[in-house]
């Protein structure tokens, strides 16, 4: 979702976010995809890997406990959000304007 929002709210094209998991699902679950189809934006699972993050100057973070990637020389910033995964509509549509105002926030900080 983060980068989904990068994409969405960013003000330089050249500047792109990209969305990847530790452990990614086969699928992103329905009602996940339901609520950020709601706000006009689509994701798809993506695998983390070594190739994918030497595009990268910072990695985005939401709080994945040991999984964490670490990336010499890209900068870290961690969240915290929960995970959106077997939770109600109502929750995940909490999650999803949490990470949409962060989205916003540091775009504004970081004039992306």
């Amino acid at each position: 979702m983060a980068a989904a929002f990068f994409n969405k709210h960013r003000t330089q094209d050249e500047i792109k976010g990209i969305s990847a998991g530790t452990n990614p699902a086969s699928e992103v679950h329905d009602v996940v995809r339901e609520t950020t189809l709601e706000k006009d934006i689509d994701i798809k699972p993506v695998k983390l890997t070594p190739e994918l993050t030497q595009t990268c100057s910072i990695i985005a973070i939401m709080g994945c406990g040991e999984s964490c990637p670490y990336v010499p020389g890209v900068k870290i910033i961690d969240w915290q959000i929960a995970d959106p995964k077997n939770s109600s509509l109502d929750e995940v549509r909490k999650i999803r304007n949490e990470i949409e105002t962060k989205i916003k926030i540091f775009i504004t900080e970081n004039s992306y």
